[in-house]
């Protein structure tokens, strides 16, 4: 909501520099009510649309998906009040501004509707005008038009065609639709900059409407005479002091050129560049992937797939990492095949000797030859990893001792001591956060979870992920070939709010 939020106001600050420096001291007036107007509501539209033709995708490493012996199954956690409503500070001090925007804007009708009661009512053909007595005003609201009977007194013909214009061209709905946009995003300035530029618009069309049928000489000197009238923001006043400078200046203007007009173009570059950042995507690349697992005669052959063998991409790096590391079983026999899409593979064989030997280089379908010098790497046997889909004999949680199938045992344990100790963090909840954190533990050789590490969308869903896991009981430890060794397990743990 926040990006949201920012990138309107964004788009409506260029907007509006735009008309500010070009089109407002032109005399194209229909045509800047229109783009005023036009380029507000489509400030509001724009962050949704997005354009295929300029669709790119912005790539971002984020912490892998895929853990070691993950389980395919998750746990969804539910908000226990989570059918109850819980504001946020941001929430209420927005639904607050929105309340006080709301009763300013109705206690501006209460006063229309105190004049109008106060004065003196007159149903014409095309509008109604009520005579306020002992008063100056001149203003119109809808088909309403409020005058002084000091203002009937004089020549208020001009007053009244002018009025007439605001009546018959609707200017009342455009500042009502931007009071009602005061009152939904008061907290943004640029909606009271834009009200007031079309109230501007809107008196420079009546006038110039006027000057067609009067003298520009005595109709300015009319605008010079300053008047009282009422501060409402959404009615069309005719003597308003901060006004009347400016329309007497585009009175005495000339009418500008029609070639003029093609600055209006300039909104198009503007409007194509937001649509290229609105169609731009984030796509959140998974360092590590699913590996595809195929049997070679007795020996598993695990396959890794990377751009180009000679020059790896750092994620690639990574996730061949990550992928020696899932799969280092050194008590068996096992074949790693990394290969790229120009037909180049190298072959790395593990042994039980606890290294990776062997590293045949192969050529591509060019009869390249990949120079790559055979390593060995010697590892400690204390510290090997054997993943819970693998390994021989799972850890056992207390109660699964009998169970016939100790696996499926281990995870309904899992799953309901999760279901048992969760509390939805109550900052969380206020924020509206939700998502899913990705846990990852190890059950090491005397039973106990150690390196316990999460990622989810954020901090407090985390802690609270890492405190269930941290109150997980004692276990009796994974076996492997006879003897005890560090399990890693996984489990992506889901919170929701309803």
């Amino acid at each position: 909501m926040l990006q949201y939020i920012l990138e309107c106001i964004g788009f409506q600050l260029l907007f509006l520099i735009i008309y500010d420096v070009f089109l407002r001291r032109e005399t194209f007036f229909q045509w800047n009510r229109i783009y005023l107007i036009g380029t507000f509501l489509v400030s509001i539209l724009l962050p949704f649309i997005k354009i295929d033709l300029f669709k790119t995708t912005i790539a971002t490493t984020n912490y892998p998906t895929y853990f070691q012996g993950v389980v395919l199954n998750e746990v969804v956690l539910k908000a226990k009040n989570s059918n109850v409503w819980i504001l946020s500070w941001e929430q209420t001090i927005l639904f607050l501004g929105m309340l006080v925007a709301l009763f300013i804007f109705i206690y501006k009708l209460y006063q229309l509707h105190q004049l109008k009661n106060n004065g003196t009512v007159r149903y014409l053909n095309d509008f109604t005008r009520i005579i306020i007595q002992n008063s100056e005003i001149a203003f119109s609201f809808f088909k309403s038009i409020f005058i002084g009977d000091k203002i009937i007194a004089q020549n208020h013909k001009a007053i009244i065609e002018h009025e007439m214009v605001h009546i018959r061209q609707g200017h009342s709905y455009d500042l009502i639709f931007f009071e009602f946009m005061r009152i939904v995003a008061w907290f943004n300035p640029l909606v009271y900059v834009y009200q007031n530029r079309i109230a501007e618009v809107h008196e420079f069309i009546a006038d110039a409407a006027v000057a067609k049928t009067h003298k520009k000489e005595q109709y300015q000197l009319l605008l010079t005479q300053v008047f009282r009238t009422k501060d409402i923001s959404f009615i069309n006043p005719f003597f308003k002091s901060s006004l009347i400078k400016k329309r007497i200046v585009m009175l005495q203007k000339s009418k500008s050129k029609k070639a003029l007009g093609l600055k209006y173009a300039l909104v198009v570059p503007a409007f194509l560049a937001i649509l290229f950042y609105t169609s731009c995507e984030t796509d959140s690349k998974v360092v590590d992937e699913e590996i595809e697992v195929i049997t070679i005669t007795e020996q598993q052959k695990r396959i890794i797939e990377v751009s180009d063998i000679r020059n790896p991409t750092p994620e690639e790096k990574i996730k061949i990492d990550h992928f020696m590391n899932d799969f280092k079983d050194l008590e068996s026999n096992t074949t790693y095949l990394l290969r790229d899409s120009k037909g180049a593979s190298i072959e790395m064989k593990t042994s039980a000797s606890g290294s990776v030997a062997n590293m045949d280089i192969k050529k591509n379908q060019s009869n390249e030859i990949i120079e790559i010098q055979e390593q060995k790497t010697n590892y400690n046997k204390s510290d090997i990893d054997i993943p819970f889909s693998v390994i021989e004999n799972p850890p056992v949680f207390p109660g699964c001792e009998n169970a016939a199938d100790k696996r499926a045992c281990f995870q309904e344990k899992i799953f309901k001591h999760i279901s048992k100790n969760f509390n939805y963090p109550i900052d969380a909840q206020e924020k509206g956060i939700q998502g899913k954190v990705y846990v990852n533990f190890v059950i090491n050789e005397d039973g106990v979870i150690t390196r316990t590490k999460m990622r989810g969308p954020d901090k407090s869903l985390e802690e609270e992920a890492a405190r269930i896991i941290g109150k997980l009981p004692k276990m009796t430890p994974g076996l492997q070939r006879g003897r005890a060794v560090n399990v890693p397990f996984s489990i992506p743990i889901t919170f929701k709010l309803q």
